[in-house]
């Protein structure tokens, strides 16, 4: 590990004290103490928790040691508090192997629900890809392997069937980021056998509330949301201004648990995967896993608050 001047130190564990701090003020009453929000996966029973780590963006870092520190530090906070789903794809750039560095340094904890994709056009290129991800990872097999963007996903499915029957994952899914899409998606929802779906939903992006959660929750799809901030342009958005004083009435101190809430709140979503580069934000994120979730007339109430600023 490189060793840093003693004033870097310094300011690191300042700045460390500080976010911890105030990762203590947005933390939920009784969060110690009251059991988690989790959701069971409809393929297997399992239950994981309802907020997970995404690392689109976040953890493409390169080599850079001070990032690959930090994101550790990420992921040691995210499993200590009781995470368990990491998302990522061959397509995040050195993600992965971030992933797997992070995962080495502070040992693969037991509760690990790995997830990743298969991103290549040609079928005949995805065990080599997958394989290379296991690699990167240091895991010998995948909870979760998505077909990414649905690319190729004819020929990756029916190689997805195979390594399902031969252990290699466990669970099958698809994903998009493109409301384009939807209406491919939500055919092959309909009719392949896959386990589980990934799909953009937040306060402002609702359209999967009329055709594919309802379908998720027919079909028995488990279901992880991407893109929960907008890649922060939500929270940007938001945060200009006040939290209303009745977001306390679901346990909400930050904006970011009031968006997480209003996502896992809805009885079709398993699993929100926030990114994000600071361990402060982890904690806030983190937090919206505790207290009450919102009713249908609360969520109509957070989404026309959310429109009108």
């Amino acid at each position: 590990m490189p060793r840093f001047p003693n004033a870097i130190r310094r300011r690191t564990l300042l700045a460390g004290l500080a976010g911890a701090g105030a990762a203590a003020a947005s933390w939920p009453i009784g969060a110690q103490t009251a059991p988690a929000i989790s959701r069971a996966l409809p393929a297997t029973g399992e239950r994981i928790p309802a907020i997970g780590l995404g690392t689109w963006i976040t953890f493409n870092v390169g080599d850079d040691p001070a990032l690959r520190d930090s994101r550790v530090e990420v992921m040691r906070a995210f499993f200590e508090m009781g995470g368990s789903v990491i998302d990522s794809s061959p397509m995040y750039g050195s993600s992965e192997a971030v992933i797997g560095d992070g995962l080495a340094r502070i040992g693969t904890p037991r509760t690990l629900f790995a997830a990743t994709k298969v991103w290549t056009w040609r079928q005949g290129a995805g065990p080599d890809q997958m394989a290379e991800s296991r690699r990167l990872w240091g895991v010998r097999r995948f909870d979760a392997m998505q077909i990414h963007n649905l690319l190729g996903w004819e020929g990756h499915l029916e190689t997805l069937l195979e390594d399902k029957a031969q252990g290699r994952i466990r669970l099958i899914g698809i994903t998009t980021s493109h409301g384009r899409d939807h209406d491919t998606f939500a055919t092959i929802m309909a009719r392949q056998p896959i386990d589980l779906v990934q799909f953009t939903y937040n306060i402002i992006d609702r359209e999967p509330e009329a055709r594919l959660l309802p379908l998720a929750a027919e079909r028995g799809l488990g279901v992880i949301v991407n893109r929960p901030f907008r890649q922060g342009d939500l929270i940007r958005r938001v945060s200009r201004h006040p939290l209303p004083a009745w977001a306390g009435e679901i346990d909400c101190r930050t904006w970011s648990q009031f968006l997480l809430k209003f996502i896992v709140s809805h009885p079709a979503v398993t699993c929100a995967i926030p990114a994000t580069t600071r361990v402060d934000h982890l904690r806030e994120n983190m937090g919206s896993r505790y207290g009450p979730l919102p009713d249908t007339a609360m969520r109509e109430r957070m989404a026309r608050h959310v429109r009108d600023l």
